[in-house]
């Protein structure tokens, strides 16, 4: 099984904990600013670059600290401009970056939106039915600072800035959060990345501790709910996680998130031939949205390899979203990009890993 990097990372570390690392040295105060300006504003990749520190502060940094490597492996690039990279971590795992070239239908569509979608962990112990990335299990957590620098690097191999995040990735991202809560602060800081919270969006499959745990953050991050089935019967085919949170225990942590943090959230609802698609479907999927005060991001379901289910016609899904609309609940069916590069998590990586070949 793969294991982290020894040394920490610098891009796992907040400007208060570089501070007292720096303190501890016999250094003074802004030499903290120096070096997140030096990693996040000039994108160094060693302590060497940074120029204006002294060289003898250079090396123990160096010695007591790592920067991340993220060796980009593959590079796919979609029709519709989607880029998906392959990244190898320092102990050889595999992860995938997706960089999008607009938003995805959460929150509408805008030509100069660039969303990444980050993964946070190496493979995944959830399951679900129709994702790639849990097919061949769980590795570890990703550290905070590997988390970090899946944007800073796909921002230096595009040329893009990214102006939007979704925890969509690979791994369930509330299973490893602790390390998901520091990488959000470093991203939404305006010493670190500086992006708004309100920009970042997490998704998870329905852990409902971590999301009332999530309510009590005081970053007004978004929250999207991998739901893909409205009844426990139908959302048990798919996600084995409702064994453990059924529908109900699920349904009352996203009223607690809504009522605490005054916001509406997202269900994520996979529209799977056959399975959860049919009308009964969709009227059972109203009355839990209006119940929780969430809106629906329908995704036509992307074919994995190994898995048997297939995405409905075009005329089931409208007929599915009529019953949305009709029923006014703020709905969207997102016609997902980069399916001619198997843009769903895991694919990749699975494509490149020796076992799956």
């Amino acid at each position: 099984m793969p294991t982290a990097s020894a040394r920490p990372l610098i891009k796992s570390l907040t400007l208060d904990e570089v501070s007292e690392r720096l303190r501890a040295l016999g250094q003074p105060a802004y030499r903290a600013k120096q070096v997140t300006q030096w990693i996040y504003g000039k994108r160094v990749k060693s302590f060497t670059e940074m120029s204006d520190l002294p060289a003898g502060l250079r090396e123990q940094l160096a010695a007591e600290l790592a920067f991340s490597g993220l060796e980009p492996v593959r590079t796919l690039g979609s029709k519709d401009t989607t880029l998906k990279y392959l990244f190898k971590l320092d102990d050889g795992a595999l992860i995938e970056s997706v960089l999008i070239p607009a938003s995805p239908a959460l929150y509408g569509e805008a030509s100069d939106r660039r969303t990444i979608c980050i993964s946070t962990q190496v493979g995944c112990a959830y399951g679900c039915k129709f994702c790639a990335s849990g097919l061949d299990g769980w590795s570890r957590n990703l550290q905070a600072g590997e988390i970090v620098d899946q944007v800073l690097r796909t921002e230096e191999l595009s040329g893009e800035k990214i102006n939007n995040i979704v925890f969509m990735g690979m791994g369930e991202p509330l299973a490893n959060f602790a390390n998901l809560m520091k990488a959000i602060t470093i991203i939404n800081a305006p010493w670190g990345v500086g992006l708004g919270a309100r920009h970042i969006t997490l998704s998870t499959s329905g852990l409902a501790p971590q999301i009332k745990e999530l309510a009590e953050q005081p970053l007004q991050v978004r929250l999207a709910i991998s739901l893909h089935g409205a009844t426990n019967e139908v959302r048990q085919q798919i996600m084995p996680v409702n064994r453990k949170y059924p529908l109900e225990v699920l349904l009352d942590a996203c009223e607690f998130y809504t009522q605490r943090k005054k916001q509406w959230l997202t269900f994520e609802y996979i529209l799977i031939e056959g399975i959860n698609d049919r009308p009964e479907d969709a009227k059972a999927l109203v009355k839990i949205a209006r119940k929780v005060k969430a809106k629906i991001n329908c995704i036509p379901y992307n074919k994995v390899e190994g898995l048997e289910w297939t995405r409905p016609s075009e005329d089931r899904q409208d007929a599915f979203m009529a019953i949305l609309e009709a029923a006014r609940v703020p709905a969207t069916i997102r016609r997902e990009k980069g399916h001619d590069i198997a843009a769903a998590c895991g694919q990749l990586r699975r494509q490149t890993m020796p076992t799956a070949a």
